[in-house]
């Protein structure tokens, strides 16, 4: 995982090519990703900010803006949750997929070293260059597959 110092650099450098201004409403947006392990949603983000820096006011607008931007230069990842929107983690961490919960939404991050190799394998058949790629598993985990099993004894007895 990169340091946070390296981050900020990354962050200044990317204003100033855009010609945007440094300010530290967009600096509380890529450091309440770095220092909150998951992924989140730009209404947890601003609610996270809120809570770290109650003085700064930090309007949804800009956490939507700053996230946008901070994905286009790789500072920082999303998954796509259709209708819900997306959620975001912070970027350049090793590379990993997900297990995704439909019912509570769970996200549990894996590495499969047999996947990563498939990858490169179906690259070099298909003579095409991979650069970057995003797995997303779905489906019901351990807790709310129990829950529900529970649930379902109790309605007939």
């Amino acid at each position: 995982m990169v340091d946070y110092p390296y981050l900020l650099q990354e962050l200044k450098r990317i204003l100033k090519k855009k010609q945007l201004k440094f300010t530290r409403q967009r600096e509380l947006v890529l450091k309440a990703l770095y220092e909150n392990e998951g992924h989140f949603s730009p209404e947890e983000i601003q609610r996270l900010i809120r809570a770290g820096s109650p003085r700064v006011n930090v309007g949804i607008a800009t956490v939507y803006r700053t996230l946008a931007l901070l994905e286009e230069e790789g500072l920082a990842e999303s998954i796509s949750f259709g209708k819900a929107g997306k959620r975001y983690e912070i970027g350049m961490k090793k590379h990993h997929d997900h297990l995704i919960c439909t019912e509570c939404g769970r996200i549990i991050e894996f590495v499969d070293e047999v996947i990563e190799a498939r990858q490169e394998e179906v690259g070099k058949k298909f003579d095409f260059t991979i650069t970057d790629h995003t797995m997303k598993i779905l489906g019901i985990c351990k807790e709310c597959r129990e829950h529900h099993s529970h649930h379902s004894h109790e309605e007939n007895p």
